[in-house]
């Protein structure tokens, strides 16, 4: 799959914004039960906390994939939206942003769901759900630690995330249906909508999440180069037609082919964003 010079340079625009909005956040690693190498694996966090003592009521907020997944170099990239850090903090939640292993400052080894060379993503549906096990099985990890945790309200958290993280949070919460209040998924996929497979392992992976039965919250723009709108509404489609529930809303991004970047433009979405929270308390 080729990219055009437009989408290189979104993708690595997005890369930078992350890169620039984790050292917004704190960082904490915790060591897990997951073990590689004969290690425990420790992963990385990095926490946006409105100011208080709390405890609070807690975002679990996902990241995104690395493009094709073809650059190690973009592995070790923390990433955190200080976008959406900003927009919870004024309402009193924290956010946490977890790292999958092998991502930022994360053990491990970064698997989910690569050709056997590990030249890049893979289209092949079997290695890239496989993908997707690997990183719910990161999210129990994450999660046994959260609710653990004295500063967070575990009867109030949601669960989100952009891009893969979008999908994984929808696809997490079905796993664990009693867990949160609600599900925000900003332009979830898994593959690339150029990928042959695309169509079933999106649908295939949005559908673990329809034994959620809150209402979900799906955010996507227009001029999306890893998902069109088409192929989106067709995933929340076969959500809802497995028994989920949620709300698709499609924007307009400002610039060309930038509906990806949803989460920088909080004037799109906040509103509706502030609907959904006072709904589901």
């Amino acid at each position: 799959m080729r990219m055009s010079r437009s989408l290189i340079a979104l993708f690595f625009a997005t890369a930078l914004l992350g890169q620039v909005a984790a050292q917004d956040a704190s960082r904490e690693v915790f060591t897990t039960s997951l073990v590689e190498g004969g290690k425990l694996v420790r992963l990385e966090l990095l926490i946006s906390r409105p100011s208080g003592p709390g405890p609070f009521p807690t975002v679990i907020f996902n990241h995104g994939s690395t493009g094709r997944g073809d650059n190690p170099d973009l592995f070790r990239r923390s990433w955190s939206s200080s976008t959406l850090g900003k927009y919870f903090q004024d309402k009193g939640w924290m956010v946490i942003f977890p790292q999958r292993r092998g991502r930022g400052g994360s053990d491990g080894l970064y698997d989910e769901g690569f050709e056997p060379d590990r030249s890049r993503y893979s289209c092949v549906t079997d290695l890239s759900l496989a993908g997707v096990s690997r990183a719910i099985e990161d999210l129990d990890a994450v999660m046994e630690h959260v609710r653990a945790r004295s500063d967070v309200v575990t009867t109030r958290m949601l669960i989100g995330g952009q891009s893969r993280g979008g999908i994984l949070a929808i696809a997490y919460a079905g796993e664990r249906p009693d867990m949160f209040l609600g599900v925000i998924n900003f332009v979830g996929g898994w593959m690339g909508d150029r990928c042959s497979n695309a169509a079933t392992i999106n649908s295939t992976t949005f559908r673990r999440g329809a034994a959620f039965k809150r209402p979900t919250l799906w955010l996507y723009g227009d001029q999306d180069p890893f998902y069109s709108l088409s192929h989106s509404k067709a995933n929340f489609e076969a959500f809802l037609s497995a028994g989920g529930r949620g709300r698709f809303e499609p924007y307009w991004v400002p610039g060309q082919n930038s509906g990806h970047s949803v989460i920088a433009h909080p004037n799109l979405w906040s509103d509706l964003l502030s609907t959904y929270l006072d709904a589901i308390k």
